[in-house]
């Protein structure tokens, strides 16, 4: 498997590939996986230069850690960005990955936080945007509101499991997140209902209101 050794548009081709690879054997995995990358490729339109790369990179890897060969820890943002990071990947797109979607409430609950803080934590649009693509994409590749993806993940879970706990700690934490990129839209002039380039046929109004959106 060829390797980026530096940031650049080519490493958004690689990461690709490379989720297709490691995720080839986790079908729903991988469906979402490849929609979120979708859904980060139109949120980059509207976010810095310097942040568009890492974003579409990331975005595509953020799963990878899922992948039977690369499990260690059982904390998979934490398993993927070690592995990134082992192949020579830029280090913000490793800190995105290792970040993402709330791991440190994971992490917390897994015992694994000094783990985790061998990368650097990852704040602001990038970041922001990376939440907003994955935690308004259902594991078949669907978008959805933030609730419902929500609540899909705490019903996959029971209350027991780390994921389950984490979870529930960090809902507001990435609704922030995801409220934050929404104002960016808006002030960038996408329009907030009914966007084609955002959902498809579906109506952007649904993330607002927190209803699913039509599938």
């Amino acid at each position: 498997m060829a390797q980026p050794g530096w940031i650049g548009g080519e490493i958004v081709a690689w990461a690709q590939a490379t989720a297709r690879t490691l995720l080839a054997d986790l079908d729903n995995r991988l469906s979402h996986v490849e929609a979120v990358g979708r859904r980060a490729e139109w949120v980059g339109q509207h976010v810095c230069d310097e942040d568009r790369v890492p974003l579409l990179a990331a975005a595509y890897l953020h799963d990878i850690g899922y992948a039977a060969q690369l499990r260690v820890t059982g904390l998979h943002p934490l398993d993927g960005a070690r592995w990134l990071r082992a192949q020579g990947v830029d280090e913000r797109v490793c800190n995105l990955v290792a970040y993402h979607s709330g791991a440190r409430f994971e992490a917390e609950e897994r015992g694994l936080v000094d783990d985790l803080e061998a990368f650097d934590p990852e704040e602001g649009p990038a970041m922001d945007a990376l939440i907003f693509a994955d935690m308004t994409t259902a594991r078949d590749g669907s978008y959805v509101s933030f609730q419902v993806r929500l609540t899909d993940i705490l019903i996959r879970y029971p209350p027991s499991d780390p994921v389950h706990r984490a979870m529930v700690r960090a809902g507001p934490v990435l609704r922030g997140s995801i409220d934050r990129t929404l104002e960016r839209l808006a002030a960038a002039g996408q329009p907030m209902y009914g966007s084609a380039a955002l959902q498809g046929s579906a109506g952007f109004a649904a993330i607002l209101m927190g209803a699913p959106l039509a599938r």
